[in-house]
């Protein structure tokens, strides 16, 4: 009897180390093996006298049904995954690659135009976000109560602070503090108070700026029309609309050749062939009073175009709220 108990003590207790389904297995064998521990007591016992033979045999069949049940929670145990690292390491998998993000694609197009006005010889700049009424209205010729101040729809901080509704008054900022010849682009964040499938409270332009001896209307068609062949590629034509900007003189409207059906006529251009992408025109001479400039002396030209509309028209997006969703689908295709 105490064989059998110091059997079952010994078995449980190798049971409870073993971490694999070999060990376990290497464990039924030893015990309940047909060469087994316990197996060669059970046999042993027809050997007692007869008077000891039951006891005997009841403790040991209860001991192998313990064991049994024990064996069977083990490899239990195993299957529901509590398995020891090393069982649980297969070094011959592939490793796992960590996953890394990349740019959104507002960010992509805004760093891609950049560069290629970079290419042209313009410097980057950037800009505070809050502005002064001074500097996002009246000195780029939006006069107090002037109804050109209608065309934005402005959020006011308070009576003279705004959120810029355009990346324009980094035109002021930069001539304040820069004796021509200057020629800069402006990225950045600018808010109006509109929400739909096109627009939204809060996006992002590129300003451009280009002041010197000498500068003409034709240097700005070739500096858009350099841009848009390398921005989409050398078939898409460029045409330049009358329009009107307080704060250019004159001033166009630059619609490009339909990226989607080239001119034919379709839902994104409205079955035109056009789409327009951006403003631009003569800097106004009154702007170069503002920053000391003499406008007999110097000429330049001013453009600015969202970068969203230029992302939509470059990945084929329909709709511009899909840039601020989320959504993880959408975003990882770019």
């Amino acid at each position: 009897m105490e064989q059998i108990e110091q059997i079952e003590k010994q078995a449980l207790a190798e049971l409870d180390a073993a971490g694999t389904a070999d060990a376990i297995d290497a464990i039924r064998v030893c015990y309940l093996g047909r060469k087994g521990v316990l197996t060669s007591v059970m046999r042993n016992i027809s050997q007692l006298p007869k008077e000891d033979r039951p006891v005997a045999g009841k403790k040991a069949n209860q001991v192998k049904g313990i064991l049994e049940a024990a064996l069977n929670k083990a490899l239990q145990r195993l299957e529901t995954g509590a398995q020891t690292i090393e069982d649980r390491l297969d070094v011959s998998l592939p490793g796992r690659a960590n996953r890394t993000g990349s740019l959104h694609p507002v960010s992509q197009i805004s760093q891609q135009m950049c560069d290629i006005f970079s290419r042209l010889g313009f410097d980057v700049a950037e800009g505070p976000e809050i502005e002064s009424d001074y500097y996002n209205f009246e000195a780029l010729n939006f006069p107090k109560n002037h109804p050109a101040r209608d065309m934005q729809d402005t959020f006011f901080v308070s009576d003279d602070i705004v959120l810029r509704t355009h990346t324009s008054p980094m035109q002021i900022r930069i001539m304040e503090k820069t004796q021509p010849p200057v020629r800069v682009v402006v990225p950045g964040k600018v808010f109006r108070c509109d929400s739909d499938l096109t627009h939204t409270p809060m996006f992002h332009q590129v300003e451009g700026l280009f002041v010197d001896q000498g500068v003409s209307f034709g240097d700005l068609k070739g500096i858009l029309t350099a841009f848009v062949h390398q921005m989409f590629d050398d078939k898409t034509s460029l045409r330049f609309r009358p329009s009107f900007f307080p704060f250019t003189e004159p001033s166009a409207e630059v619609d490009i050749l339909c990226v989607m059906c080239r001119g034919k006529g379709c839902r994104v251009c409205s079955h035109t062939g056009w789409i327009e992408v951006l403003g631009s025109g003569m800097v106004h001479p009154a702007l170069y009073e503002n920053v000391n400039y003499d406008p007999e002396k110097y000429t330049g030209f001013a453009f600015g175009m969202g970068v969203e509309r230029i992302a939509m028209l470059k990945f084929g997006i329909d709709d511009i709220r899909k840039f601020f969703e989320n959504d993880i689908r959408f975003l990882n295709q770019f």
